[in-house]
């Protein structure tokens, strides 16, 4: 891709300059490309507005333009939060909390299934296997406009005149195919079909779709039929409008060679009753409501989205209009509901909670979520309260700090109602690490979906690694390969927001043509539309 491209594309100042050579003695690091800084040897601080670009600090509060959250070593904490911080000190390996927190849920009880109409199933995870109701198409149609002939022509036209009567068969009761009055042979000059040489009888509406099953059609004989409709019996081939042509006499000939059964949809060609078409853990897209209609259903048997409540934590945050005196805007409110949906839930509110540890735990415990989410607060520091709410409240901490940049302190935890809780860091592309690490996989159990089969793709460009942890890097997809973006530093939104998704780079970084993990964003996913709400 030229430099013009990349200016029209709108991106060309948030591609990533991650493959330089390293720097020569001397210089000083380009503050993109060097290893990220370990925040596990820091302390924590409550606001991130002066850290330089792709510095991988996490903190807990005030990292423009949202929230943010750190490791909270050297921070003063509540006495009452230590059994909840004991095991901090240990971070979990990227895929194995991605897989716990997909185990988390366990399985979806068969209770929670519902069948539910077309109309609202789209979103949803089918509960079981779909199959066939019918055979698919369930009966011979024509594929084209045309003529449906039998034997070699040239043949004879049959003008169909009465298409109210298309529906008499030739063995219904009391019917014979002689006396089938909406089929009628005549070999008389003048009456002839559409072509380059005769002219069009317009009482011949020939077969059209939606009627009844035809008479047989005889040898040496052709009728006119539209798409859709039913195939008489002993019908030979179709022959599309373009490729035929009347004469004065009322025959029809072939432009090309008829080939036995061309245009012809025969009974069952896409599937036969009982059929399995797609298994349980498919989302219900667009495309699944189209076939689950033709393949006769009107409603589906499906698991029910979950129910995220999202907390947003923070005395600094502000709703509307500029920064101002200390106070920042909220960015992750507004992105965290709306990115929840493309992932399968329903979230029932987005509720600001101030620095109150009281109405933190008021909050958590009287939810009827099937997920708490909450941004920010889950380091260490005097006003970070949710290690210690959880403590409060009894809930099993599954995992509690996570080997990836941005994001580590992420955490999960299984609270005492049964239900789960997601603490996200408050840096806005950390709380998407967060997101993408635990929640994601958590929820598409508890939706029913299936596994996402996870994919990898090459890198075009060098990515810099942490020494020892997992980084998520936002990119673009590219002919040459993936393209890292610049602006990813955990307190930035500008990269994520022109990425197709995150790169999964494992400790120390990858070269170019490594093959790394992708996570495609929902809204960019090519694998099964998770955007569909």
């Amino acid at each position: 891709m030229t430099a013009q491209d990349r200016e029209a594309d709108g991106f060309d100042d948030a591609l990533a300059l991650v493959g330089r050579e390293p720097p020569s003695a001397g210089q000083a690091p380009d503050p993109v490309t060097a290893p990220a800084h370990d925040p596990r040897h820091s302390h924590g601080h409550r606001h991130d507005q002066g850290q330089a670009p792709g510095k991988e600090q996490d903190r807990t509060r005030g990292a423009a333009p949202g929230h943010g959250t750190g490791p909270g070593h050297g921070a003063a904490q509540d006495p009452g939060a230590a059994s909840a911080t004991t095991a901090r000190h240990h971070a979990e390996p990227w895929e194995a909390a991605r897989a716990l927190a997909a185990r988390a849920a366990g399985s979806v009880p068969d209770a929670r299934t519902a069948s539910v109409p077309l109309d609202r199933a789209l979103g949803r995870a089918l509960a079981e296997p779909l199959t066939a109701l019918t055979d698919l198409p369930s009966f011979d149609t024509s594929a084209m406009d045309g003529w449906a002939v039998s034997g070699p022509g040239p043949w004879s036209v049959r003008p169909v005149r009465d298409s109210s009567r298309a529906g008499a068969t030739a063995d219904a009761p009391g019917t014979r195919a002689a006396d089938t009055a909406d089929v009628q042979e005549s070999d008389a000059p003048g009456v002839q079909g559409a072509g380059t040489s005769g002219v069009h009888d317009a009482d011949d509406l020939g077969i059209l779709a939606g009627h009844g099953a035809v008479a047989p059609l005889p040898d040496g004989t052709a009728v006119r039929i539209a798409t859709g409709a039913r195939i008489p019996p002993d019908t030979t081939a179709v022959i599309r409008s373009e490729h035929a042509r009347t004469d004065s006499r009322g025959h029809l000939h072939a432009d090309r060679e008829v080939i036995p059964g061309q245009d012809i949809r025969p009974r069952g060609q896409e599937c036969r009753a009982g059929d399995r078409l797609l298994p349980a853990g498919s989302l219900v897209t667009p495309a699944v409501l189209g076939l689950a209609a033709a393949a006769g259903y009107d409603e589906l048997v499906t698991f029910p989205r979950p129910r995220v409540e999202v907390l947003v934590l923070g005395d600094e945050l502000l709703t509307e209009g500029l920064p101002h005196d200390g106070l920042i805007r909220d960015a992750l409110g507004p992105m965290l509901a709306p990115w929840l949906r493309t992932l399968g839930a329903d979230v029932i509110a987005t509720r600001r909670i101030r620095d109150d540890a009281e109405a933190l735990c008021r909050a958590v415990t009287r939810s009827t979520a099937d997920l708490v989410l909450t941004t920010g607060g889950t380091a260490g520091g005097p006003v970070d309260h949710v290690h210690p709410v959880l403590d409060k409240t009894g809930a099993e901490l599954l995992v509690d700090g996570v080997a990836v940049r941005p994001g580590h302190p992420m955490l999960l935890a299984r609270l005492s109602s049964g239900r789960h809780l997601v603490g996200l860091p408050g840096n806005p592309l950390a709380a998407v690490s967060g997101l993408l690490t635990l929640a994601e996989p958590l929820l598409r159990t508890l939706a029913g979906r299936a596994p996402r089969p996870p994919y990898r793709a090459p890198l075009r460009d060098a990515v810099h690694g942490h020494p020892h942890d997992t980084r998520l890097v936002p990119f673009v997809h590219h002919d040459e390969g993936l393209v890292p973006l610049h602006f990813n530093g955990p307190a930035m939104l500008r990269g994520i927001a022109a990425a197709d998704g995150l790169a999964v780079v494992p400790p120390g970084g990858a070269r170019p043509g490594d093959e790394l993990e992708v996570l495609d964003l929902p809204w960019a996913a090519s694998v099964d539309g998770g955007c569909f709400t």
